[in-house]
């Protein structure tokens, strides 16, 4: 099964909007997703703890730009000028945050 790759992306005020190869239409609000960064500043390589918290990003931190990294991920440069995380396209699918997401996870939470 081959991963879903962005066929297009859109940097809105409201967040990150991308549209998948396989027609999901994804969101994610960009405080969130700058805050699962998981570069070596923002999660400690050895232990994979978090090193940084929630409040610790700007509440209007917002992208500015994005690249593709090869063929699996995207890179975001960030109002906060942070620019090392990597987010595989696989991470993106998973913390998608659509209307369509939140349900699906919301209904696998009741059944755990």
């Amino acid at each position: 099964m081959s991963i879903p790759t962005p066929q297009d992306i859109r940097l809105l005020p409201d967040g990150i909007h991308i549209i998948w190869d396989d027609g999901h239409q994804g969101y994610h609000d960009s405080r969130a997703l700058r805050y699962q960064c998981s570069c070596a500043q923002c999660v400690n390589e050895l232990t994979g703890q978090r090193m940084i918290a929630l409040s610790d990003v700007r509440r209007d931190v917002e992208a500015l730009d994005w690249a593709t990294v090869g063929r699996y991920a995207l890179q975001f440069l960030w109002s906060d000028f942070h620019t090392t995380g990597i987010y595989p396209y696989e991470t993106l699918r998973r913390l998608c945050q659509c209307d369509q997401c939140r349900k699906e996870k919301a209904e696998a939470g009741k059944k755990t």
